[in-house]
């Protein structure tokens, strides 16, 4: 352990303050500890042949690694504007783009053409005196903000303490005869006999996760943003699982019973014929444990560490066993254990009192080593595995810096783990980070399983990336475009401005047909007791349950070619999401609907006529649907194509006994017997974003009808 006058690892700084050149010096000390302390890692490597075997299939070799943290920092800054100047346009091309994020069955079998070591060193070299350079001559005010330029000084140096960490971990997964020990990263050398695990009782409480942009430390995008919870009771393991404690689920077979591990779970195992955690050596009847340069005598009392996968299935075996709840926590019971425990980030000045930042050993240690109130290692030591899969805050925004350093994990399939391990430092070691790997991978990370009567809150993260569901999102719930107002909202407006002034009935039930993702059916809802959203697209009406249920939907948006970017729509923020409960969206074919759609006061029917088989059909029935005296609204730009529409179906837009036959009169023709027109027809405007620079402007023609008596 180190002694309390060894100097600490350099902390974030605060970005903030009323020196300016003083904080350029604290940034410029913090950057450089933080390129010699990486670079002290790849001292690990005992051979240029370590650089360049893989060691692990899904990445890189490490010689991408040396090159990528360097490389960053020179394509962030030239998007930044602070350098018009590359260092080597090939590596900063080369050295870009990991494959982090590869599936446990996509193998990475390309052959890249890696330069020499000493070339990525002396690149190395030219990146840290350029970053010098930026540092002492840039323009600084304080605070240092998200927007501002010298934003990527801090991302550039926070991203290489990521990689100090995801780095040692290969390093740790390297065959031993690449690898030799260093004076510098020693591990710990205490262990003795594990703690009997126990339970202890965390009470209800609230969480209010998420942090303010105008905060002076860095960090990531996914910390931004708001949200709060009330966390039921529960019981928390005193400890994080040892490697004694998980011994018996070994033992017990745990990792040949399929019906402790998950669908996913499953499958991993049986690809990588996983028979006891990675780092477990067996040897002889006993075990030897893989630390990150050497293997030593099985610690049994430190914490095991485990994929997800294997987290859950000891979970579910334990539950099985005792006849309880016990499961992972979430995200927001995790932080309710830290809140209980009465933390706080990282001293500043004295070492952590946890096994973190770098401060006492390059590896584990005794689970009973740091208490945090009644509880061990709430921070520290391993990562601890969550159920939660990471998804955005409210409010959350994408860096234009970064712009996929977490939406690519926002596919509900990569989970949280929190508390930071012994070699996470900076951002990483603060409780408001939020780190996500996909279930199957390894990082230094471990858990504590909690026993819960409650299930783990969940949160879809994923982003609709289909493009015409996205599209017309965006339509419904995305920005004004050349100051036309937003049409299904506007539809919503003009059709209970109608039924004000031509039913006679209260405003009961309405029904929204070709509801495509349910902007209208909200806005009707402020007004009528009950809306039913119908659309024959299922991928719409998901979308529109989405909302209702969880009161946000995630797309991308196509930007130019490959490029997108990410939008988030909130009922909150258009002040619909306490009318949410009086919506409810079906599949349904408009021509062809079920018996039980019917006895409305208000049907609209936006867009929909010349999108339908036969809209003849659909407009002789409807009034089935309406009760008396109810109002029909209808818009359409008649764009009458064969694609939709048999051209013997149309009902207008060609030539009826020499004279033009519009859709108009078709509408009056066919409705006539059963509705009189009390309104229009009157133009409503609408706009499509396709692209960023492609736009469809279009004018949509709404009759209102009212059905007789």
């Amino acid at each position: 352990m180190k002694s309390q006058s060894a100097p600490l690892f350099a902390r974030t700084p605060l970005l903030a303050g009323t020196d300016p050149q003083a904080k350029r010096e604290e940034i410029r000390a913090y950057f450089h500890a933080t390129f010699d302390r990486y670079e002290s890692l790849f001292g690990t490597l005992a051979c240029d042949e370590a650089y360049y075997r893989k060691a692990i299939s899904l990445r890189h070799p490490l010689i991408f690694y040396l090159g990528h943290t360097a490389t960053f920092f020179i394509n962030k800054f030239v998007l930044a504007g602070l350098v018009d100047v590359r260092i080597d346009a090939r590596f900063e091309s080369m050295f870009a783009v990991g494959v982090d994020e590869m599936s446990w069955d996509d193998l990475d079998e390309a052959n890249y053409d890696w330069p020499p070591v000493e070339a990525v060193w002396e690149y190395r070299r030219k990146v840290r005196t350029v970053v010098d350079r930026v540092i002492r001559e840039a323009p600084l005010s304080l605070p240092i903000g998200w927007d501002d330029p010298f934003w990527a000084v801090m991302m550039g140096i926070e991203h290489e303490r990521i990689h100090l960490e995801t780095s040692s971990v290969l390093i740790r997964q390297h065959s031993l005869s690449l690898v030799r020990p260093r004076a510098d990263w020693q591990p710990c050398r205490l262990s003795g006999e594990a703690p009997q695990n126990e339970l202890l009782r965390i009470p209800a409480g609230s969480v209010a996760l998420g942090r303010r942009r105008d905060e002076p430390v860095y960090g990531w995008d996914n910390e931004y943003g708001s949200h709060a919870a009330q966390v039921a009771e529960f019981h928390a393991a005193r400890y994080l699982t040892s490697n004694h404690e998980f011994l018996a689920f070994v033992e017990s077979g745990g990792y040949a019973d399929d019906s402790v591990w998950e669908e996913e779970g499953l499958a991993w195992r049986r690809f990588a014929r996983a028979e006891h955690p990675t780092f477990w050596v067996p040897d002889g009847a006993g075990w030897r444990l893989r630390l990150m340069t050497e293997e030593v005598a099985m610690p049994w009392d430190w914490p095991v560490e485990t994929n997800y996968h294997e987290a859950k299935a000891f979970c579910n075996w334990k539950a099985r066993a005792t006849g309880r709840p016990v499961r992972l926590p979430g995200e927001d019971e995790w932080n309710r254990i830290y809140d209980v425990s009465g933390l706080a980030d990282v001293p500043s000045d004295v070492p952590a009192g946890a096994n973190l930042h770098l401060d006492h050993w390059a590896s584990s240690c005794a689970v009973n080593r740091f208490a945090h109130g009644e509880l061990y290692d709430v921070v520290g030591n391993v990562w601890q595995w969550c159920e939660t899969p990471t998804y955005p805050f409210d409010g959350f925004e994408v860096h234009p810096l970064y712009d996929d350093f977490t939406t690519p994990t926002f596919d509900d399939r990569h989970n949280m783990i929190k508390g930071g391990a012994w070699v996470s430092t900076g951002n990483e070691s603060r409780h408001v980070s939020r780190y996500a790997f996909r279930r199957h991978f390894f990082q230094h990370a471990g858990f504590r399983y909690i026993v819960a009567d409650a299930p783990v809150s969940y949160v879809s993260s994923s982003y609709e990336s289909d493009a015409l569901l996205s599209q017309y999102a965006e339509f419904h719930y995305g920005e004004e475009y050349f100051g036309v107002p937003n049409f299904p909202r506007a539809m919503a407006l003009n059709a209970i401005a109608a039924f004000e002034r031509h039913a006679g009935a209260p405003a009961g039930r309405a029904l929204d047909l070709g509801c495509a993702t349910g902007r209208t059916s909200f806005e009707l809802a402020r007004r009528f007791d009950h809306v039913t959203g119908i659309d024959f697209s299922a991928r719409f009406i998901n979308a529109g349950v989405k909302l209702a249920q969880q009161g946000a939907l995630r797309y991308t948006l196509q930007d130019e070619g490959e490029l997108v970017f990410y939008r988030e729509c909130r009922l909150a923020g258009l002040g619909l999401d306490a009318v949410a409960g009086k919506v409810d969206f079906s599949q349904g074919d408009a021509c062809n609907l079920k018996p039980g759609f019917s006895g409305y006061d208000l049907i609209v029917a936006a867009n929909l006529i010349d999108r339908l088989y036969s809209p003849r059909k659909f407009l002789e029935t409807v009034h089935q649907r309406l009760n008396p005296g109810g109002l029909l609204v209808l818009s359409s730009p008649y764009t009458w194509l064969d694609a939709h529409t048999r051209r013997e179906e149309w009902i207008g837009g060609f030539k009826k006994d020499g004279e033009s036959y519009t859709t108009l009169d078709g509408l009056k023709d066919i409705l006539g017997a059963r509705f009189e027109l009390v309104e229009g027809p009157q133009a409503v405007p609408f706009v499509i974003r396709e692209t960023r620079r492609k736009f469809q402007h279009t004018l949509s023609e709404m009759t209102v009808w009212r059905r007789r008596d």
